[in-house]
C-alpha cells in the first residue's frame, strides 16, 4: 500500500493488535543487528540481498511478537529496531509518495515529509487532533531524528503507559457526547 499524509490522520495509537509484526519484513541497522546478535545469537535475524532482518517464526511473524490475552507485544522493547519504532509512519527529509502540501510537516523550523502506513487497523482517519499535532507526530520525528529514545505516544511499552493513556483521555474527554 502506498503511504498517505499524515494531514489525512484524526488519531493514531498502537492497540497491541499485532499486524505489522505478522505482516511485515524488519530490515535492521547493522549496528541494531549487532546488539541482537550479542544478545540472542545470529539464529534471531536473517540475512537477505544486501539487508538484514529480524527473523520469523514458522507462522511468518516476528520472532519477538508474544501473544498476552488478545494483545500482542514486542519482547525486544529495550532494543527495539528503528524501524519497528517508527511503524506506521515514514519520516522522510524529501517528499516520496506525493501528495506535498498534505505530508509537509514543520518540526521546530524543519520541513520534514510525515507519511502513514493506511493499511495498520488503528488509524482515526479524518481532520488530525490537537494531540496528534503536538505529541504523536513529534514524538515519531524525535525518534526518527535520534533525539529521543522513549516512546510514549508511539508504539512503546505495552500499548501505552498509564501516563500517556490519562493524558489522551483526557485531551479526547471535552468531545465526548
Amino acid at each position: 500500500m502506498i503511504p498517505l499524509p499524515w494531514s489525512y490522520v484524526n488519531f493514531w495509537r498502537c492497540t497491541g493488535c499485532g499486524l505489522c509484526c505478522m505482516n511485515y519484513d524488519v530490515v535492521l541497522k547493522f549496528d541494531e543487528w549487532l546488539r541482537i546478535i550479542q544478545r540472542f545469537g545470529v539464529g534471531v535475524t536473517r540475512a537477505g540481498l544486501n539487508k538484514l532482518y529480524l527473523g520469523k517464526k514458522p507462522d511468518g511473524s516476528c520472532i519477538f511478537l508474544s501473544r498476552i490475552g488478545d494483545k500482542y507485544i514486542c519482547t525486544l522493547q529495550d532494543m527495539k529496531p528503528i524501524a519497528c519504532k517508527l511503524w506506521p509512519f515514514r519520516i522522510l527529509n524529501r517528499p516520496k509518495y506525493g501528495k506535498t502540501r498534505e505530508a509537509l510537516f514543520n518540526y521546530k523550523g524543519r520541513r520534514l515529509y510525515v507519511y502513514i502506513d493506511p493499511s495498520c487497523p488503528e488509524i482515526r482517519w479524518g481532520k488530525p487532533s490537537p494531540i496528534m499535532i503536538n505529541h504523536v507526530i513529534p514524538e515519531f520525528i524525535e525518534i526518527a531524528l535520534g533525539i529521543r529514545k522513549k516512546q510514549v505516544y508511539s508504539t512503546g511499552t505495552l500499548l501505552y503507559s498509564l501516563d500517556a493513556r490519562r493524558k489522551i483521555s483526557s485531551l479526547f474527554a471535552h468531545r465526548r457526547v
